[in-house]
């Protein structure tokens, strides 16, 4: 009897003795949190004057120099709501891909914890924003405490929590490090570019321990009660599952012969760049009298004369799916979903080596060519880029092209055929759209394919990014499994 009170005691032991500190400094936040909230709310004299001065002195210092509100701007977008819901939604998912439905819920309930807390605390607050002498940007809502520096504090510091036991215990460290910095400078940011006082930074930093302390407490609660080892925070919450939190396992080689890869492909993007140079000047500038020069003539023309406002409506939403937003936002949603499912890097190195291909490509021809917009009316107006070729054509074809050929040899399930009919559907409603909407020729449509079919061709024979499945690799839940995914988050949160 007296063995198993040992072995009960042991874990309570080493919970207390691990936790008592960190459950001090939980409330310690919140305290400060609650002061700093009074102290706001009764507009305290010294606080009003620092936040005010502080606003007003880098708002001198940054706002003459646009290179550094461009670099602010650009920092304090990773700290932004849709940069935050697409991390910790794509952890999410390929968390219960891996079958890891407690840590899915410990992102969900802080995520939404956070969501939550700041238009509250905001409304109740009821704090205007900084008023400086030269407005950098504007923002909507109210002032206290700052979203950025909540959303990223807790976003961040959860994800680290998550997927730290994926780490070498050498790199841990500095990527507790490197994630501080990255909240303290999004924090920062949102101080520099006049759009928050300190006490609005700090204050959603407090906020942000105290509720991420909650919630990794709460955690470890549970591992106690279940009789599992509460590890120290160096070493994540789940140090069981660094296997199935780790994006992929470590290759040696990402490609057999990477210098020899690199050196095919650069010249190969020196060959593609010469064929669109060719083709482009050609179209462009020499084919008068021929079926080219025909087609380029009176197609934007008939497109021009069918105009109505539903069409108008219509090509603008269906041109949009071929932008650079919409375009990255699906790479960055494929890409996680493809480490998390088949556990590879090379799927994930060749839809990146496409885009950036594609993208390099496309402006280098662009400025070298230099081709006018068809001589009719160009419903999206002046464009910085010339006509040949269309990049949204492109895009569009080189994404959902790499998608299929990633996707149809790793299931044998009916919807791979969807990626097969969205390869073709997509480019061809996107190309259809900009020659309606009097953006592009059909010869620059023509030169989209030809860039994407030589990089995309190019890219598979060096990268060959299928290789392991040939090689016997499988995925992370079978094909006859998906089903089961739906009972993760109810079995995650069934008290066993």
């Amino acid at each position: 009897m007296s063995a198993v009170i040992d072995v009960l005691r042991r874990p309570l032991g080493h919970f207390t003795e691990r936790t008592l500190a960190g459950l001090a400094l939980v409330l310690g936040t919140g305290v400060g949190f609650g002061l700093l909230l009074v102290l706001v709310r009764v507009r305290w004299t010294p606080l009003y004057d620092v936040d005010h001065g502080v606003a007003a002195w880098l708002n001198d210092l940054v706002a003459p120099h646009g290179p550094l509100v461009t670099v602010l701007n650009a920092l304090t977008d990773l700290g932004g709501r849709a940069v935050i819901i697409w991390l910790v939604s794509v952890a999410v998912l390929g968390l219960l891909i891996r079958r890891q439905g407690r840590l899915a819920v410990f992102l969900i309930v802080t995520g939404l914890g956070a969501l939550i807390l700041d238009p509250a605390l905001k409304t109740l607050v009821d704090r205007l924003r900084p008023e400086v002498e030269v407005p950098i940007g504007s923002y909507a809502g109210d002032s206290f405490p700052s979203g950025h520096a909540l959303g990223s504090f807790v976003a961040y510091g959860a994800l680290l929590l998550v997927f730290l036991p994926a780490l070498s215990p050498r790199w841990r460290k500095p990527a507790i490090a490197l994630v501080a910095l990255l909240v303290f400078l999004i924090g920062l940011t949102r101080i520099a570019l006049g759009v928050h006082f300190v006490s609005d930074v700090l204050g959603a930093w407090l906020l942000g321990a105290a509720w991420l302390g909650v919630t990794a407490y709460a955690f470890r609660l549970w591992r106690l009660e279940r009789g599992r080892r509460v590890p120290a925070l160096t070493e994540g919450l789940e140090p069981e599952a660094a296997h199935e939190v780790a994006p992929a396992p470590d290759e040696a080689h990402l490609l057999p012969h990477p210098r020899a890869a690199a050196f095919e492909l650069l010249v190969g993007w020196v060959l593609v760049l010469g064929a669109l140079y060719g083709f482009g000047m050609f179209v462009s500038y020499h084919a008068g009298g021929t079926f080219f020069a025909t087609l380029d003539t009176e197609v934007p023309r008939w497109f021009a004369e069918h105009r109505t406002p539903g069409r108008d409506a219509v090509s603008h939403w269906w041109s949009k799916a071929g932008d650079t937003h919409a375009i990255l936002l699906i790479s960055l949603v494929f890409c996680p979903l493809v480490l998390a499912v088949w556990r590879r890097w090379r799927p994930v190195l060749f839809v990146a080596l496409t885009m950036f291909g594609e993208l390099s490509l496309f402006l280098a021809s662009a400025a070298a060519v230099d081709r006018p917009r068809p001589p009719v009316e160009n419903l999206d107006g002046p464009m910085p880029t010339s006509s040949f070729p269309s990049g949204h054509i492109a895009a569009t074809i080189c994404v959902w092209v790499a998608i299929t050929l990633i996707v149809l040899p790793r299931t044998d399930r009916w919807w791979r055929w969807l990626f097969v009919a969205l390869a073709v559907i997509m480019p061809v409603g996107v190309a259809v759209s900009r020659m309606y909407r009097g953006m592009h020729h059909p010869t620059d449509f023509m030169g989209a394919i030809l860039l994407s079919a030589l990089w995309i061709g190019l890219l598979y024979w060096v990268v060959r990014p299928n290789a392991d499945v040939y090689e016997g690799n499988r995925p992370a839940i079978e094909s006859e499994q998906v089903g089961e995914l739906d009972d993760e988050l109810a079995k995650a949160a069934r008290p066993q």
